[in-house]
């Protein structure tokens, strides 16, 4: 640094200017070694850089009453009577001159290359790498930062896309992230599925990869909670009463039908009801008969004839003529079984009644003689042989009824009455159906 003072009106105004060390600077990637900076100019002679008298290149260089000064790197402008006191001169120090070129050094007769970056000869920043080259050198940036100037600044490499779906910059370099559902190809860059039904999904019953996610399904007779990966029994039974004729029993994942004992089930959701008369699963004597009804089976004695009635057949009694007592009744009684079920609906036709044989002339009537206290039945008289007992209202069971209808037939052309009696015992269940 060289300075100089100049003094004005008893003011001394100190101006100070900057040498430019030519000589140690360093080459950059822009720069050659016959480039100088402004103010300066290159001397193939020193092969330095020299500055320029602008005073001298630069006509009027200053205007008016202002007196050009050249000094280091340019010039000033100040009064006419102003004047420069030069600053000491700084010492000379003798150099030997070097017959080779910048960057070069002697040896013997030639000259070699100097590696600036093995004697630690240049100005690469710490996170630099110096790189020797003929007669210069280069300070090379670490991968991922590019050179601006001196310094090295980062290369953000997400601004060019390199990712398929996020990009996370970091210092030196980069990388590439993946949505939920997705994983890192091969390439480090692109995106694949993942396949989250092969790597544990949380479904509970089935899984289903999908683009990105995946979906939980239950099986058959459940339902997904509402984490979507649960699978909640559904209660069939709760839904409907009409899915089982009897008794719906839900189960995990489905349901089932049971029935009453003395039923079996018909399909998956009808209740019939087991003979026990045929199958055999009875306990009737000898001298019973089993009798099939409702859910169950009833032990009657063979011979229900009672006196002044005698058995002509296995159902068929028979009032003699000859025998006084059987002048007010009935000439004969067959006897009947039958069942029906609880609740049913009213009025419903149950049995029907029908002359076996008919004398030419008979006038024929229909009734209930006994058995039907409190008036659950009635006859409809269809014809001259037949008629319909008929359930006038609704019973529940378990309850026996024994009716006999009877069948007066008037001839009056013979002046002839007679009568005939259908003994029915009518079991009602205890179930609906």
């Amino acid at each position: 640094m060289q300075g100089a003072c100049v003094s004005m009106l008893s003011v001394c105004i100190c101006v100070s200017a900057l040498l430019h060390s030519a000589i140690s600077q360093p080459p950059t990637e822009s720069d050659t070694y016959t480039e100088c900076t402004d103010g300066y100019h290159w001397d193939p002679h020193t092969e330095h850089c020299k500055d320029v008298n602008e005073c001298e290149t630069i006509p009027d260089a200053c205007k008016g009453e202002m007196k050009c000064f050249n000094h280091y790197g340019g010039y000033l402008c100040l009064p006419r009577s102003a004047s420069v006191i030069p600053a000491p001169e700084p010492p000379i120090t003798p150099t030997v001159s070097n017959p080779c070129p910048l960057g070069y050094e002697p040896q013997g007769d030639s000259c070699v290359d100097i590696d600036e970056c093995e004697r630690d000869e240049h100005d690469c920043q710490p996170s630099q790498q110096c790189i020797n080259s003929l007669g210069a050198f280069t300070c090379q940036c670490p991968d991922g930062y590019r050179k601006v100037g001196t310094e090295c600044i980062d290369i953000d490499e997400c601004r060019y896309r390199y990712c398929q779906h996020r990009c996370v910059n970091v210092p030196g370099s980069f990388s590439c992230q993946c949505e939920p559902g997705f994983q890192l190809a091969g390439n480090n860059r692109s995106c694949i599925d993942v396949n989250e039904c092969d790597m544990g999904a949380p479904c509970s019953q089935r899984c289903y990869n999908t683009y990105g996610t995946f979906l939980c399904r239950c099986d058959q007779g459940y339902e997904l909670g509402p984490d979507g990966f649960a699978c909640n029994d559904i209660d069939e039974c709760s839904y409907s009463s009409y899915l089982c004729q009897y008794q719906c029993v839900n189960e995990p994942g489905k349901f089932s039908c049971v029935c009453p004992e003395g039923y079996q089930l018909l399909g998956t959701r009808l209740c019939q009801d087991i003979n026990e008369c045929e199958t055999g699963e009875h306990q009737c004597t000898d001298t019973q008969t089993c009798v099939n009804i409702h859910g169950r089976y009833q032990c009657v004695d063979a011979n229900r004839c009672q006196d002044p009635y005698v058995q002509v057949s296995e159902n068929r009694c028979v009032c003699p003529v000859h025998k006084p007592a059987c002048r007010e009744l009935p000439f004969s009684i067959v006897h009947r079984y039958m069942s029906i079920t609880s609740e049913r609906s009213v009025p419903s036709d149950i049995f029907q009644i029908q002359a076996t044989s008919v004398s030419p002339g008979a006038y024929n009537t229909f009734r209930i003689r006994s058995g039907d206290d409190n008036g659950d039945f009635y006859i409809r008289q269809i014809n001259n042989i037949s008629a319909m007992l008929v359930l006038a209202r609704a019973v529940s069971g378990p309850r026996e009824y024994t009716l006999d209808l009877e069948m007066v037939s008037v001839n009056p052309l013979l002046s002839y009455q007679s009568s005939s009696a259908l003994r029915l015992s009518i079991y009602v269940g205890p179930y609906a159906f």
